[in-house]
């Protein structure tokens, strides 16, 4: 199956989902963030770069498009498309291709922005929260590259 879904009550719930999605992507991957603002997408990437041994402090980049942190185990590429308009999307496209590529972890948040244009090898996150404060975590495998992750998280 290429899906998994893993509902987080605590933020320890939620660690321990980073740390376990952290070691399954040690080779690198590419994945696509969706959720409302304040959902957790940049939590969630924090807590995979520290369990990738980041050093620098993750932040979101939602100002400056990408961040990249190389202190860690595998070198990170953080971006956020939210403030980009359709013609920005199109100018960074190439470049969130060549970031797909390689031993490397690319984090694009607001995902839905690139209109569905990454028809490469990537895992989608999606995370909702509900009213008692918990969060849904949804991951899944887009082609059949990153479908051992996926597999790797049921356990």
């Amino acid at each position: 199956m290429k899906t998994y879904k893993c509902i987080c009550k605590t933020l320890d719930d939620t660690k321990q989902l980073a740390q376990r999605f952290a070691e399954l992507i040690k080779d690198g991957c590419f994945v696509n963030l969706y959720g409302e603002i304040g959902a957790g997408k940049t939590a969630f990437v924090k807590l995979v770069a520290d369990a990738l041994d980041v050093k620098e402090r993750v932040t979101s980049p939602s100002f400056v498009i990408l961040n990249e942190y190389h202190t860690g185990s595998i070198p990170i590429y953080h971006f956020d498309l939210y403030r980009l308009e359709n013609e920005g999307i199109k100018t960074i496209y190439d470049e969130l291709r060549e970031y797909s590529e390689g031993k490397q972890v690319t984090f694009v948040e607001w995902a839905e922005f690139n209109q569905n244009e990454a028809p490469f090898n990537h895992i989608k996150i999606n995370v909702t929260y509900s009213d008692d404060d918990s969060r849904v975590y949804e991951f899944k495998s887009i082609g059949n590259k990153n479908k051992d992750i996926i597999k790797g998280l049921r356990v």
